[in-house]
């Protein structure tokens, strides 16, 4: 007696943060109403390669729509993690065109790390300022070392983004993997200031006078 056949395996899901950037190589304008026209040197955000043969679906600015893959194809450039790019960087006008074409602020790259983790390790305030102000931005991710943006900005003594994480509520108490915290990691003194003020603020809050009676 034969069983059902098993069911097809599901598709692999996209690595979190991971999302195709290429380069338009020549002009195109579109032939049908659900087709994107470009110009060359265009940066073409890709959602899905699996539409028609020798088709993919892509966003352009505000419009999606499909893109001859022969128009991209060949010596395309494409990046992985292109927000995490552009936070690397402090390239303030990639990161809000990757932000205003959907690619999500909390993405993980390879070590775990979102956008703001790169931000914070860069200094980069006005990239800062532009994430910090995304709707559900997590501010307190740990990355695989535990590390959180806070870590990386005590670490590289970047007093204005800690006080910009610190404003939005950023946690001091988090221990990465070798049990530190921003403050054990901070080594500029304004930034040890700034961390300790907050956590005597934070101890006074939650652990102060525990008899009130």
């Amino acid at each position: 007696m034969s069983g059902k056949p098993a069911p097809a395996p599901p598709k692999p899901r996209p690595k979190p943060g991971h999302v195709d950037v290429v380069r338009a190589l020549f002009n195109y304008t579109a032939q049908h109403v659900d087709e994107l026209s470009f110009e060359e040197g265009d940066t073409l955000y890709i959602v899905d390669k699996n539409s028609e043969k020798g088709w993919w679906k892509g966003r352009c600015g505000d419009k999606i729509g499909l893109i001859p893959t022969n128009y991209i194809e060949s010596s395309t450039e494409t990046i992985d993690f292109p927000l995490h790019e552009a936070a690397k960087r402090g390239n303030v006008g990639f990161l809000r065109e990757c932000l205003a074409n959907k690619v999500s602020v909390n993405g993980l790259d390879k070590s775990g790390s979102t956008a703001l983790h790169w931000v914070a390790n860069g200094g980069h305030v006005e990239c800062a300022q532009i994430l910090l102000k995304t709707p559900n931005i997590e501010i307190n991710a740990q990355n695989k070392l535990g590390d959180t943006p806070l870590h990386n900005a005590a670490w590289k003594n970047h007093p204005e983004i800690v006080q910009m994480l610190l404003a939005r509520a950023a946690r001091t108490d988090l221990l990465n993997k070798e049990k530190k915290s921003a403050y054990d990691m901070a080594r500029d003194p304004e930034v040890g200031k700034l961390l300790q003020v907050r956590m005597v603020l934070r101890d006074d809050e939650y652990g102060g006078d525990e008899d009130s009676d």
